[in-house]
């Protein structure tokens, strides 16, 4: 069994939160815009896991030790996370190809920065979206998540609010 934090689009910006939210989580993946690599860097204080992908707005250390698509498993998952990736039924071209080619029951995206977590049916996968853990870009509310793989099962998903978009 290992817990999951999931987080997004930090854009550079930091919440003693994270840590708190994250604290009891085995990993933790950060699904592009990261920023800087102070980000990472305060994430691998907090799990002995953290593995992340490179989003839009990531230039420098971060691109150099961050892929645009990372294809892991764990506990039995298969996991797919990319920056920019789209929703079922409205993926980004040739995402759909890579999915159904790699039996990928996970796939976690970031970009929008809004939360989505839905069942793509057809592919049979559960897609999660954390929306946006930073205070740029226009989401109204900043979100993480947390759920548990466990032998092939995912399950205990929950959504953290961390409260409007209002810099402190």
């Amino acid at each position: 069994m290992k817990r999951i934090g999931i987080l997004s689009d930090t854009h550079s910006c930091w919440d003693d939160r994270y840590a708190k939210h994250f604290a009891d989580c085995d990993e933790i993946w950060h699904a592009g815009d990261v920023g800087d690599m102070s980000i990472i860097k305060r994430l691998e204080e907090i799990a002995p896991v953290v593995r992340a992908v490179s989003g839009n707005i990531d230039h420098g250390d971060v691109c150099r030790r961050c892929k645009e698509v990372e294809c892991f498993s764990v506990e039995g998952i298969n996991v797919w996370m990319t920056h920019i990736g789209g929703y079922p039924t409205h993926y980004v071209a040739g995402v759909k190809r890579q999915l159904s080619g790699n039996r990928i029951n996970l796939m976690v995206t970031g970009h929008s920065h809004i939360l989505k977590v839905m069942w793509d049916h057809e592919l049979d996968l559960l897609h999660i979206n954390p929306g946006a853990a930073g205070y740029h870009g226009w989401q109204k509310e900043r979100t993480l998540v947390r759920l548990v793989l466990d032998n092939g099962n995912m399950r205990d998903l929950e959504v953290i609010e961390l409260g409007k978009k209002v810099m402190n």
